[in-house]
């Protein structure tokens, strides 16, 4: 079964539909799977629910998404850095189930796992926990979570075979590994795509059984969500004539 797409439009061809539930990787804006997301937008589907970290940023990412009103509802932890998110949201356009970002990764490790709800003692006595399951273990109380399963998972790694064995690198394993594996299908874009064999078992992070489809992404933009520079150094001013130095 051959699993390389010539581009993200094709890897995705037949797939998307009004009213899914689609999983994107990333953090922040690293990792994040931007030629397949600017697919979904082309495919015009829209009432998406997107199970993601964060929403992008403006022009970024699935903040395209939002650009175009295709997202319906969002599963996230983290939105602060979306304009266009947080307008939605306050009028009434957008839905927002709100997770602990540790909850949420946990919420997706345990729908990859067949795992259908979990406690945890994060949110207990907060506003998160109000309408879910409280219970008590050893003394402790704890709130039930669910965990999260999608039609669709789209994810990007540094490296993957022809066999859609991947390897992600740095800040972007946070969350793509376990959303490849808590979908009905995973859809993966690599920047380096080498004949299956070539990749250590042991350096694999997601085995290829869990991903169908793959599309080679070479040299994608490294978009920078927060740029911080340290102050230059003020030159030492020229001594002036006649002064020792």
């Amino acid at each position: 079964m051959d699993k390389v797409y010539s581009d993200a439009r094709s890897a995705l061809a037949g797939l998307v539909k009004d009213g899914m539930t689609i999983m994107a990787g990333g953090f922040g804006l690293c990792g994040i799977p931007e030629a397949l997301i600017e697919a979904i937008r082309d495919s015009g589907a829209k009432d998406l629910t997107f199970i993601s970290n964060n929403a992008g940023v403006d022009g970024v990412g699935l903040g395209r998404l939002l650009e175009t009103r295709q997202i319906r509802k969002m599963i996230s932890s983290y939105v602060g850095e979306n304009k266009l998110f947080a307008q939605q949201y306050l009028s009434g356009e957008l839905e927002l189930e709100f997770n602990p970002q540790g909850t949420l990764a946990e919420r997706i490790r345990a729908g990859g796992a067949g795992i259908p709800a979990f406690y945890t003692k994060t949110g207990v006595g907060t506003l998160i926990a109000e309408g879910k399951e409280v219970r008590e273990f050893n003394g402790e109380r704890y709130v039930m979570e669910t965990g999260l399963f999608a039609d669709i998972s789209v994810v990007h790694a540094w490296k993957g075979d022809t066999e859609g064995n991947l390897v992600y690198r740095k800040t972007a394993r946070n969350f793509n590994p376990m959303m490849a594996t808590a979908s009905r299908m995973t859809i993966a874009e690599v920047e380096h795509l080498v004949p299956a064999g070539e990749i250590d078992p042991d350096s694999m992070h997601t085995p290829g059984i869990f991903v169908k489809r793959i599309v080679h992404v070479p040299n994608p933009a490294k978009h920078i969500e927060q740029r911080t520079t340290r102050k230059r150094a003020e030159a030492a001013a020229p001594a002036a004539a006649g002064e020792e130095v």
